[in-house]
């Protein structure tokens, strides 16, 4: 009785590992690289690939200054994709939450998709957000991956 209880344990023990390897293979968490424009600034890209071949995109960050707070002062912020198959990709506008009355975190977060493989994840600032190129005001971004 001992022995099948130990062997069962072991069969979970190893399925919940494999589980585990799986589910953390199917997405990758990437940072953003430290901004001169926005020093404070922290935050992460999730890429998830979905049952239909999409790449669902999780952004998250911390510290983000206004875009008006900016020298030169911005409108908007906008998040790029950079894709091998559709170029430069305009992903929307990133809304910032002030966090209310008691906090001084300024975050921001976006949840999107795309039928193409981002390469890179970028941020500018920009004067209204459905510019269809990016400008050279980079804010945050990703190295390549």
């Amino acid at each position: 009785m001992k022995n099948a209880f130990k062997g069962t344990i072991s069969r979970g023990t190893l399925l919940s590992f494999f589980l585990i390897f799986l589910l953390s293979s199917c997405s990758q968490k990437i940072g953003f690289e430290n901004s001169t424009v926005a020093p404070a600034a922290r935050g992460s890209v999730k890429l998830d690939k979905d049952n239909n071949n999409n790449y669902a995109i999780d952004l998250d960050i911390r510290y983000l200054t206004e875009p008006n707070r900016l020298q030169p002062p911005k409108s908007v912020y906008v998040v790029w994709a950079e894709t091998e198959q559709n170029g430069t990709q305009n992903l929307g506008q990133l809304k910032i939450d002030d966090g209310g009355l008691l906090s001084n975190t300024l975050k921001a977060s976006m949840k999107t998709s795309t039928p193409y493989k981002p390469r890179r994840i970028f941020i500018t600032a920009e004067d209204v957000a459905t510019v269809q190129f990016p400008g050279a005001y980079v804010v945050l971004n990703t190295n390549s991956f």
